[in-house]
């Protein structure tokens, strides 16, 4: 009987023993949890300050773009009308020239800050952003980037063709104020001939330039838009 009370005893004992280690490890792997949860949560707000750091700097890039892409648009203008003017004088004329030649002819380069989301896509880190919906608006936003960037490149890569002959053909390097003591004969009179003769070709060349540049405005406006409703996105995530 005392034999029988003293193993009850010990499996009572051993099963306590049992029960702590047991509550010790639950609680072990809880905290652990709350450890993981505690660092991916510190890893979102991190990704969603940096986001939001890189995508206030795009508002900026894009709307110093788009001031460049309207000052050569400006350019553009000046010089077909220059080009279709009757009264013009040959100064006024090669000066609209050479201001297009400087800004209006440039192609628009797209240029943004995407290293946090390269980071949260080729880590997988993606996942941490929680909330689903905001998670979807940060691929669709750079996909947008993306489709501008490849639209920019297609309307340079269709232009480029024609440009360049069009260049060579007509020297027209001579009317770059940098260059254009390189050149022989380069007497403004002959300069102003010369583009009065052959008007309607750089009047088509500047149409091409003209609608690659407003093309690169329109994309970049809406990409302006769509970033802006973005930082919204990031800023109340944080509330």
């Amino acid at each position: 009987m005392i034999k029988t009370h003293q193993v009850n005893k010990y499996l009572l004992y051993a099963i306590g023993e049992i029960i702590l280690v047991v509550i010790g490890i639950l609680i072990a792997l809880q905290i652990n949890n709350w450890n993981e949860l505690r660092q991916s949560k510190t890893k979102e707000r991190q990704y969603i300050d940096r986001l939001l750091s890189e995508n206030k700097q795009d508002l900026i890039t894009f709307s110093d773009n788009i001031k460049i892409l309207e000052h050569g648009k400006q350019s553009i203008i000046t010089f077909s009308e220059a080009l279709k003017s009757h009264s013009i004088s040959n100064e006024a004329l090669i000066t609209s020239a050479n201001n297009y030649f400087k800004f209006g002819s440039i192609y628009p380069v797209f240029t943004a800050s995407t290293s946090t989301f390269d980071d949260l896509s080729s880590t997988g880190n993606l996942q941490l952003i929680t909330n689903i919906h905001l998670r979807d608006s940060i691929v669709n936003h750079y996909a947008k980037h993306k489709h501008v960037a490849e639209w920019i490149a297609v309307a340079t890569n269709w232009a480029l063709p024609l440009d360049a002959p069009f260049t060579y053909e007509n020297d027209v390097m001579r009317f770059e104020p940098n260059t254009a003591f390189l050149f022989p004969d380069n007497h403004m009179e002959t300069l102003a001939t010369h583009l009065k003769t052959k008007k309607l070709k750089y009047i088509s060349n500047a149409a091409a330039h003209y609608w690659i540049n407003m093309d690169a405005i329109t994309n970049l406006e809406k990409l302006i838009n769509d970033t802006e409703l973005l930082i919204n996105q990031l800023k109340n995530s944080k509330k």
